[in-house]
């Protein structure tokens, strides 16, 4: 079967505007679904809808597939229909301050609690002291006062008299009461006590020990009585505080009436206000001689513990929170626990508990990153446990690791119900699968981003649809329908295959956001075909230096690559080389030479340890196929060298296996090979030419070569027939093709592309086995048979030497 010229037609498919129903994205509706990822709205609709335990969700692609703008899309167009979550409150536990709890309240609410309590604390500093102040306690208090002062006197007359009864007066002194010998009611002193003899001291003693037991009985009862005093004073103030706060808490205990554990909270709240409601009458006193600045502090501390702080507040959120944290750090995960210096101190309270993103995603979704959690320190682990326990637990990273000592705060645990999904590459999805035990667990669901999706009129018409979307977004002028035709076969370039388009929308809208810009330099109310192509080729020549530096080294002989003539032994090999989001093409000349020996093919590049393990397996196939073609009747009778001429850099992959095997069997045959054509396309064993990559960049990078030298209308390129859908070349290279000044051929076997580059007949075995005379693979086998006779006449000997001449 001869090899085919392919024509204008089959080496790019053009998108033809007229096909659209539109004249242009003006005259479209913004997208409102993903498109082109339907494996991925399966498995996110399964992810976000399935209610049980780890089922997570890991989304993977390459770079620039749109992952994180198509799954907030999906997120916020699926959370629009679900309710809002919850709000979450931290209060003070009165038992133990340390631990603050949670209060569960409905959007909303929790920011009412919050500024109710706040009401609550101004309206008791103003109320309590009030109420102390009033005349009805004042008398209240006096006459308890009196009542116990009366008792006391009372009691202080009674062992007056008795002292006085036994010759002593009872004297009050600043640390009690004194018993001292009178003499008619009249304290001795100290003189006239050492003048009385000896009987009568005896005896005042004596009446000393037994009137100090009484004393010490009537000093018992007035402690009594003070401490009844106390205690009914302190009565009388709980009264008071408590008559001042019950209708505030009666009042906010009805309008939250419907959460117990709200109204549990306020009546605690009740209790601790009647406990501590010193505070209230003296909270100016408390912090007087203060800088103003510590006063402040001081005046706050002393109600700090009334506060509400909502962590979580979804007063405003409509439906399910979508969050999406660039910065998934340890703190910023799950909160942190603020400190400040007061005093000479660091403190805390619960009002300084931070939320982070589980708190702000909770009851919804959060995005994350995944290499950006798994790269900052303790992220991963704490995401881990948090999603194991199902719960957000706040604690400060200092305390876990023992760096710091400072007294803080251990806030009760939130309840977690949050879907995760991560985004990161497919190499760090199968890494995680297969290192991290608990990741298989917590995410049970992939989304997997496919690289492109299938060319056809729908899809076409979704890329304006996408080009519609994004002009509104970003306020870009309208795309006339050349120009959404442009894009299109730009996409099938980007992919390289014309049945196919390319889902990574990053670059796509790059450069539709390029043409655009250069439509308004152009001053063009709409941006054209010639928009979009300016901006391709300005794209490419931002990127090309290199590219344009090897095809002047070319140009100026430095680099030889021949495009006219015939040579043995020679062809020109097909490379791409990718540098950062550029490709391009290269030419090189692959050269062999073959001698007697044992059947060895020498592949100088593996030799030098510049050939890559690929291009290695490529040339040991060479091997089979020389032994299949000629060696089935007597063992091959040569030695052979491939190399890739002034190649200074490694040679990799296997898509110059067929240039190789035709310049092996020009030199066996002699015949020379056509140096106006360059050859990619892998080969099998059994000589069939396999599809490669990069066939359009390597197709246009011989032009380029061909054309800076001249066109002579004989020049081409052989690709395998299996590229041929993979083709989608520039616009002059099918001008060139389509004028018959530069050619094309896809062939399927090595005998195709063997006639073609030698203008011989490739030959086929007759029914005796033996190849036609004038047939390549006729020379060939002759030259074999020549070298196998003479080191058959030159014997072991002489096949020693060819060994070593290999």
């Amino acid at each position: 079967m001869a090899v085919k010229e392919l024509t204008a037609d089959q080496v790019c498919r053009q998108c033809d505007p007229e096909a659209f129903d539109f004249e242009t994205t003006a005259d479209l509706e913004p997208l409102s679904e993903i498109i082109g990822q339907p494996r991925v709205v399966e498995a996110l609709d399964f992810g976000v809808g399935i209610d049980a335990y780890g089922y997570n969700i890991f989304a993977y692609g390459l770079p620039g597939s749109g992952k994180t703008s198509l799954i907030r899309q999906f997120l916020e167009q699926r959370s629009v229909d679900e309710p809002a979550p919850d709000d979450f409150c931290y209060v003070t536990d009165f038992d133990n301050a340390r631990e603050p709890h949670i209060l569960r309240l409905p959007a909303g609410q929790g920011r009412e609690l919050r500024d109710d309590m706040q009401e609550l604390v101004d309206n008791l500093r103003q109320d309590i002291p009030r109420a102390f102040e009033s005349e009805e306690y004042q008398e209240q208090r006096d006459r308890m006062v009196e009542d116990i002062e009366e008792q006391q006197e009372a009691i202080f007359q009674e062992l007056q008299e008795e002292a006085k009864s036994q010759a002593y007066a009872l004297v009050r002194t600043p640390v009690g009461l004194l018993l001292v010998p009178a003499m008619d009611g009249e304290p001795l002193s100290e003189h006239e006590y050492e003048e009385l003899d000896d009987e009568t001291k005896a005896n005042l003693e004596r009446i000393r020990e037994e009137l100090s037991g009484q004393v010490e009985q009537g000093m018992r009862r007035i402690r009594k009585l003070q401490k009844e005093a106390r205690g009914r004073v302190q009565d009388l103030e709980r009264q008071i505080a408590t008559l001042a706060v019950g209708h505030y808490i009666d009042d906010l205990q009805e309008k939250f009436g419907d959460l117990p554990a709200v109204t549990e909270y306020l009546e605690d709240v009740r209790g601790d206000v009647v406990e501590h409601v010193d505070a209230f009458r003296d909270d100016e006193a408390a912090a007087e001689g203060l800088p103003p600045a510590m006063q402040a502090a001081a005046d706050e501390q002393q109600f700090v513990r009334y506060a509400v702080n909502v962590v979580i507040d979804n007063a405003e959120t409509e439906g399910a929170p979508v969050v999406i944290e660039h910065n998934p750090t340890y703190v910023n995960l799950v909160g942190r626990i603020e400190h400040r210096a007061l005093f000479g101190a660091l403190t805390t309270n619960l009002t300084m508990i931070e939320a982070g993103a589980l708190h702000r995603a909770n009851g919804g979704y959060l995005v994350l990153n995944a290499r950006d959690v798994l790269t900052s320190p303790y992220a991963w682990q704490v995401l881990v446990r948090s999603l194991k326990a199902r719960e957000i637990r706040t604690d400060s990273l200092g305390e876990q690791l023992s760096l710091v000592s400072t007294v803080t705060l251990e806030p009760e645990p939130i309840p977690l119900v949050v879907k995760v999904v991560l985004i990161g590459s497919p190499m760090l999805y199968y890494l995680l699968h297969f290192y991290e035990e608990n990741f298989p667990k917590l995410f049970k669901v992939q989304a997997d981003f496919g690289p492109q999706m299938d060319r056809n009129p729908d899809a076409e018409r979704q890329y304006g649809l996408f080009v519609r979307t994004l002009s509104e977004d970003e306020d870009l002028p309208p795309f006339d329908r050349t120009a959404v035709a442009r894009i299109v076969e730009h996409s099938s370039r980007v992919v390289s295959d014309q049945e196919k388009l390319s889902t990574r929308f990053g670059p796509i809208a790059d450069l539709i956001r390029e043409a655009a810009y250069l439509a308004g330099q152009n001053e063009h109310d709409l941006v054209t075909r010639g928009d979009v192509q300016q901006a391709i080729e300005a794209g490419i020549f931002r990127r090309n230096r290199i590219e344009e530096r090897i095809r002047e080294l070319i140009d100026q002989g430095t680099l030889i690559v021949e495009t006219e003539g015939q040579t043995v032994g020679q062809a020109n090999g097909l490379a791409v080389l990718k540098l950062g989001d550029h490709a391009f093409g290269r030419p090189s000349r692959v050269t062999a030479r073959t001698f007697m020996g044992r059947g060895n093919v020498v592949d100088i590049e593996r030799e030098v340890k510049l050939g890559g393990p690929i291009h290695s397996k490529g040339v040991l196939i060479l091997n089979g196929y020389l032994g299949g073609q000629y060696g089935s009747d007597t063992p091959l009778s040569l030695s052979a060298s491939l190399v890739f001429e002034q190649s200074y850099e490694e040679v990799e992959g296997d898509s110059a296996s067929s240039t190789e095997l035709y310049t092996l069997l020009s030199s066996l045959s002699s015949f020379p090979l056509r140096q106006d054509l360059a050859i990619t396309g892998s080969v099998d064993q059994n000589g069939q030419i396999q599809p490669v990559g990069g066939a359009t960049e390597k197709i246009e990078g011989f032009f380029d070569v061909c054309r800076a030298e001249g066109l002579t209308g004989e020049q081409g390129v052989i690709i395998p027939d299996g590229n041929v859908r993979h083709l989608m070349l520039r616009d002059d290279v099918v001008g060139a093709v389509e004028e018959g000044r530069f050619h094309i051929y896809a062939a399927e076997t090595v005998d195709e592309g063997l006639e073609l580059l030698t203008g011989r007949p490739a030959g086929e075995r007759d029914a005796d086995g033996q190849f036609s005379e004038g047939t390549v693979h006729r020379a060939v086998v002759d030259q074999l048979s020549e070298w196998a006779e003479t080191l058959k006449e030159l014997g072991p000997r002489g096949e020693s030497n060819g060994e070593a001449a290999s």
